[in-house]
């Protein structure tokens, strides 16, 4: 009987190590990786690290958008990816004023952004350097901000709004929003085709940082309109009424609703915030790389990897994940391992990682 015993004492001393171990991995374990990691590929891969973060901070506004929307409205919203390509385009289409012909491209726009005086200027950056575009694109960016928010509402109307009075499940949600994200696709290669599109073609100027790192300027007006309009959405979420209606939606919205919030008002609020975020990510998404009709479902697993990477419906987490995923697919293609055409798989590996260890994300997500 003795034997027995100690061997029963010896399994539950083992499991009691497997649970700690465990909980280790999945908590403090995770951030000692991430640091680790990052402090490695800082140090030893400094050029991409610091693409990473320009990378990252395009999929954070993804992410944060996406996390809003969730958050408030409760479904994964899979046209984001190509919401943004579609408001990049029609950025492209005010600046030029060009669609696709039959045999070749055609101006259909008397009059575009470009035709004002110096609007493709490039815009001196601080010190020696420029930037690839002139003001033209910075004006571009607001009817495309516009016109994706007035399809988010039209949709919501039409669409989702129905959808969510009778009471369908994310299924349903789902298979509507990846339909709308293929008609989207379909809109973009009918009036501009498959062909990658520059806003400012020619060589860019490029500028050099400490550790002899250097990079294209246009990736540090990314990084700082990335950044800053994501403080602007943070500083809305709490420090205004409006995002304190929001993130009350959120944690509970029938007890919202009984306490006064205006529910539509601020679904409405969600869709208009979501199209902002959308369209200016979509312009420096193309202004990063190039402005292709696939690119945004390409995008979409690295959005969604950032979004439940940070935890979904935690703003703040949107931005972490999406430096993070920004970050790895950068530094992986430097490895060898991986093709830069193939660098988007790396997200799927760290979706699938972070479902297994912390399945809530590193700030713990929505369990709605």
């Amino acid at each position: 009987m003795a034997p027995f015993t100690q061997s029963l004492r010896a399994d539950e001393r083992a499991m009691r190590l497997l649970r700690s171990a465990g909980e280790f991995a999945s908590g403090p374990g995770v951030w000692l990786a991430i640091i680790g990691v990052g402090t490695w590929a800082a140090i030893d891969r400094t050029d991409a690290f610091v693409v990473g973060i320009v990378s990252g901070s395009i999929l954070a506004l993804g992410a944060l958008g996406l996390t809003l929307l969730f958050g408030v409205l409760r479904f994964a919203h899979f046209a984001h990816g190509d919401s943004m390509m579609l408001s990049a385009y029609i950025a492209f289409f005010v600046l030029t004023g060009v669609i696709f012909g039959e045999r070749a491209d055609t101006e259909l726009l008397p009059w575009s952004l470009n035709d004002l005086p110096g609007a493709t200027d490039r815009i001196p950056w601080p010190g020696e350097g420029e930037l690839s575009f002139g003001y033209g694109l910075l004006l571009a960016m607001i009817p495309a901000a516009g016109f994706i928010i007035a399809v988010f509402l039209l949709l919501e109307k039409l669409v989702y709004g129905p959808l969510r009075r009778r009471g369908s499940g994310v299924v349903i949600f789902a298979i509507a929003s990846l339909g709308i994200a293929i008609a989207m696709r379909s809109v973009i290669l009918v009036f501009w085709g498959p062909s990658p599109r520059f806003y400012a073609p020619g060589i860019r100027p490029t500028t050099d940082l400490p550790f002899d790192v250097r990079i294209v300027t246009d990736q540090i007006f990314i990084l700082f309109a990335a950044v800053g309009l994501a403080a602007l959405v943070y500083l809305m979420l709490y420090r205004t009424k409006l995002g304190k209606a929001m993130r009350a939606i959120a944690d509970n919205a029938d007890l919202a609703r009984v306490s006064g919030i205006d529910a539509d008002r601020i679904t409405s609020w969600t869709w208009i915030i979501g199209g902002g975020l959308v369209a200016t990510a979509g312009v420096l998404l193309a202004l990063q790389a190039q402005l292709q009709p696939k690119l945004g479902f390409v995008l979409l697993l690295p959005l969604f990897a950032a979004t439940i990477l940070g935890g979904i419906g935690r703003p703040h987490g949107a931005l972490v994940g999406g430096m993070i995923v920004g970050i790895t697919q950068e530094v992986a293609v430097t490895l060898g391992f991986i093709s830069p055409g193939y660098k988007f798989s790396v997200a799927f590996v760290l979706l699938i990682t972070i479902l297994l260890l912390r399945p809530k994300g590193l700030f713990g997500g929505s369990e709605q």
